[in-house]
């Protein structure tokens, strides 16, 4: 939102070279007709509208072009504006407002979605050969064993790994970034700290973790909505005993 209003800001001020093609672009129908970008004010203008218009889309934000177009002429024109301050600061209000709930909205939908989804597969998933579930609902499967020491709460460990969703989404994954990760068993989440002090260095093992020993209600970022089932394929390579990073006091 914030990144929309500052190209909006910057449109006012050096958009006027193709406000003619963008009022036009509100025709859903019919093509636009063709535009020379010859100039670096033509090619910048172009440059700024393209984002623009690809913010308003990616939030999914309802624009009228008419509108769009005349408050860009008058402010770059230094006219007396359509709205007063406080009518535009009402609409933007509004507006935000609006967005939040929207957005909220969706997110709720996409929980209540992925918390009877990952409650089905864990359920079939616990059937499967190989699979083992803890008392805690945490269910995994030992794909290939070490024989190295076990962690406890208070080290600190080196591993690759991979995290998806259960569709197979792909949300981390240590091996892409080609380094492994080094962090406390006791400041992960609660699925991963309980596996890890099952698992002996070497072990490889799949993990299938649900909502509530992951994230929770409350999701995490953009890629894992709210109540996820979590899965990991992960890899412990190292209880280190020396490390920098701080280990949380319980």
């Amino acid at each position: 939102m914030k990144n929309l209003l500052t190209l909006a800001v910057l449109a006012a001020v050096i958009l006027a070279p193709i406000v003619a093609f963008a009022a036009e672009g509100d025709k859903e129908e019919a093509k636009p007709a063709p535009i020379k970008l010859e100039t670096e004010a033509q090619k910048v203008s172009y440059v700024i509208g393209s984002q623009i218009g690809t913010s308003i889309k990616s939030d999914g934000i309802e624009i009228d072009m008419d509108a769009f177009v005349r408050g860009l002429t008058d402010a770059r024109a230094g006219r007396e504006l359509a709205m007063t301050q406080e009518e535009m600061q009402q609409a933007m209000t509004t507006f935000r407002e609006q967005m939040m709930a929207k957005m909220q909205a969706a997110r709720a939908e996409a929980g209540a979605k992925a918390g009877t989804e990952g409650a089905k597969f864990l359920a079939e998933n616990a059937e499967k050969p190989g699979v083992k579930t803890t008392e805690s609902g945490l269910q995994y499967v030992v794909v290939e064993e070490g024989d190295g020491a076990t962690p406890e709460a208070s080290d600190v460990v080196r591993t690759h790994y991979r995290g998806t969703l259960i569709d197979g989404t792909e949300f981390d994954s240590s091996y892409a970034r080609g380094e492994p990760a080094e962090f406390p068993v006791n400041g992960v989440i609660a699925g991963w700290t309980e596996a890890l002090q099952l698992m002996q260095v070497g072990d490889k093992w799949k993990l299938f973790i649900p909502s509530d020993l992951a994230y929770g209600e409350r999701g995490a970022g953009q890629d894992i909505p709210p109540n996820a089932t979590l899965i990991f394929d992960i890899e412990l390579l190292e209880v280190v005993e020396d490390s920098s990073i701080a280990i949380p006091q319980e």
